[in-house]
C-alpha cells in the first residue's frame, strides 16, 4: 500500500513565539520521501527535532514575528513496524487523564456494558455504543471538552469520540490511548484523531466515527489525550492560525469494520 501526506499550516505571529508541532508520521515509519520547511516571510527558520518514547517525531520553531508557514510532506510504501508496549504503558493508559474521565465516567461504563468481559468484544461494544450515541457535527465542541461534556451534549468531532472511547475503556480496566493520524477516505480532510486499545499483546485501533479505513490510518502522534497529540503547542508568544491544509491519499480503501487493526 502506498501512501502520500501533506500540511500545510500559516500562522500570524505577532509576539516572537515558541512552537511545537506534530505534524510528521511516526518513527516507525521508513518513507520514500520525506521534507518539512519552515518560514516566516518567505525566510527559513530553523527546526528543532525531538522524539518522544512513542515514536512521535515533534518538530520546535522559535519564529520571530511575521507571516509564518510549515509545510510538510511524506510518502509511505508499506505498514511500517507494529507499535509496542512497555511494562509502563497498561498502567498509565488506565489512569484517568484530562480529556479522558474514566473515573467520573466508571459508573456509566460498568452499567452500558456489564456482562462483558472479554477485551476484544469490550472494544468493539463500546465503538458500537460511542458511534450510535453521538452525532458528529464539525465546531460542536470546545478545545478544553473532555469526555464527561461530549457524552452530555451528545455532539463531537473525532476528537470528542475517541476521548469517550478511551475514557469508557479505560473505565472497565482495558488500557487506552489517543491518536493523531492522517486518514486516507477521510472527508472533509483534515487531521483526524482515534483511540487505541491494548488487546490480546496489540494496540489495536478504533473510530467510533468511521469516516476513514483504519487499515489506512498513518500515526503521527500518541499520548493520553488530545493533551499529548495536538498538532500545535504554543509554548509562549503569540501565534494565531490563519490557515491550514491537510491531505492524505491511499491507493487503496480497505477497511472490515468486525476485524481488530493495529497501525504502525
Amino acid at each position: 500500500m502506498r501512501r502520500d501526506v501533506t500540511s500545510r499550516i500559516e500562522l500570524s505571529v505577532t509576539e516572537p513565539a515558541d512552537l511545537v508541532f506534530a505534524v510528521g508520521v511516526s518513527r516507525h515509519y521508513e518513507p520514500t520521501h520525506e521534507e518539512l520547511t519552515a518560514t516566516v516571510d518567505g525566510v527559513p527558520c530553523e527546526v528543532t527535532n525531538i522524539r518522544d518514547v512513542h515514536g512521535t517525531r515533534l518538530h520546535r520553531v522559535q519564529p520571530s514575528t511575521g507571516a509564518f508557514a510549515l509545510e510538510y510532506s511524506a510518502s509511505i510504501l508499506g505498514a511500517g513496524a507494529t507499535a509496542t508496549a512497555s511494562d509502563v504503558d497498561p498502567i498509565v493508559y488506565t489512569r484517568p487523564s484530562r480529556y479522558a474521565e474514566s473515573d467520573a465516567l466508571a459508573p456509566t461504563a460498568a452499567a452500558e456494558f456489564a456482562g462483558i468481559d472479554d477485551p476484544a468484544d469490550l472494544v468493539a461494544a463500546v465503538s458500537s455504543w460511542v458511534g450510535t450515541r453521538l452525532a458528529y457535527v464539525s465546531g460542536s465542541s470546545l478545545p478544553t471538552d473532555g469526555a464527561v461534556r461530549t457524552l452530555l451534549s451528545r455532539t463531537g468531532v473525532c476528537r470528542d469520540y475517541a476521548h469517550v472511547c478511551v475514557a469508557l475503556l479505560r473505565a472497565l480496566g482495558v488500557p487506552a490511548r489517543l491518536v493523531s493520524v492522517y486518514a486516507p477516505g477521510l472527508d472533509p480532510m483534515d487531521f483526524h484523531a482515534v483511540a487505541e486499545a491494548w488487546v490480546d499483546g496489540h494496540w489495536r485501533v478504533m473510530d467510533a466515527t468511521t469516516l476513514a479505513p483504519r487499515d489506512t490510518l498513518v500515526r503521527i502522534a500518541t499520548g493520553r489525550d488530545a493533551a499529548d497529540t495536538a498538532f500545535l503547542t504554543v509554548m509562549s508568544g503569540r501565534a494565531d492560525l490563519q490557515s491550514m491544509t491537510v491531505t492524505a491519499v491511499a491507493d487503496e480503501l480497505p477497511d472490515d469494520v468486525t476485524r481488530l487493526v493495529s497501525i504502525a
